[in-house]
């Protein structure tokens, strides 16, 4: 029954109890609990399941603005024809967060442009759809903000920070020189979320050379110590989508023919070779 001369107690009650949804809907979903003639039980169970829907979109618009994501990126977007040293398989089951539970890590490597931070971002949207807090930064971004704490006397703040999340995402680490004693703020974190959360890094460099990554061997294998006790390594091999994309448009091979050609007799250099 709609009220008309004052407060609604119902109303006031539903505001109390923070049900927000069926408060804002209630005529509605009165009108339409009794359209499809439910019966008591039915009716409260349907305007709850109302309620419940509120609050997990809410909660997912929350999570997803917080992982600050550089970009919407979906498993369904990703390319697993192209890339068959992925398994869908496992890739569909790590988004459904279960190695968070269990305090696992996820290394994807590979080199550049095979999907490693997609997956990464579908991996993370996919935990949040589960419930799970997500982080996403760059391990350039990660390490700046621990050494700049460190400098300020702010190290465990930012150190509570980067471990509350129960996924933490470090893309790129390998791409760019870290800061000077990276590896010893990188395993302070480490170690802090060791079997409490998930841990998921992208790379372009092999477990092997993050040795020469950090600077440190030493602290570089107490970090894959942990990181590894408990993981799940992938590497993806294969070529960019970038450059797949420019060569099947004509691009890749027009931009190469306007290159000089080498001098007769000139040796050709190594790292282009690779």
């Amino acid at each position: 029954m709609r009220r008309e001369d004052g407060p609604d107690p119902l109303v006031q009650m539903l505001t109390r109890l923070r049900l927000s949804a069926i408060r804002d809907q209630l005529d509605t979903l009165l009108d339409e609990a009794a359209r499809r003639e439910l019966n008591l039980r039915d009716a409260l169970q349907f305007l709850c399941e109302r309620e419940i829907a509120r609050k997990d979109e809410r909660r997912i618009t929350m999570g997803m603005k917080l992982a600050k994501f550089p970009a919407v990126r979906e498993l369904s977007g990703f390319d697993f024809g192209a890339q068959p040293s992925v398994n869908e398989e496992q890739i569909r089951d790590l988004a459904t967060g279960r190695f968070i539970a269990h305090g696992e890590s996820v290394l994807f490597l590979g080199p550049p442009g095979v999907g490693k931070t997609h997956l990464a971002v579908a991996v993370g949207r996919g935990a949040i759809l589960s419930g799970y807090t997500v982080l996403f930064t760059t391990a350039a971004a990660l390490v700046a903000n621990l050494a700049k704490a460190h400098l300020t006397g702010r190290l465990e703040d930012q150190l509570i920070h980067f471990t509350k999340p129960k996924l933490l995402i470090v893309d790129e680490l390998g791409y760019l020189p870290l800061e000077e004693d990276a590896a010893h703020l990188f395993f302070q974190l480490v170690n802090r979320r060791y079997e409490r959360g998930g841990f998921l890094v992208t790379s372009n460099r092999p477990v092997a050379e993050w040795g020469r990554v950090f600077g440190d061997a030493v602290v570089a294998t107490a970090i894959l110590d942990r990181m590894l006790h408990h993981s799940h390594v992938i590497t993806i091999r294969g070529e960019s989508y970038r450059l797949r994309e420019k060569r099947r448009s004509g691009l890749f091979n027009s931009f190469t023919s306007l290159l000089p050609a080498p001098a007769a007799g000139a040796q050709p250099n190594p790292e282009e070779a690779a």
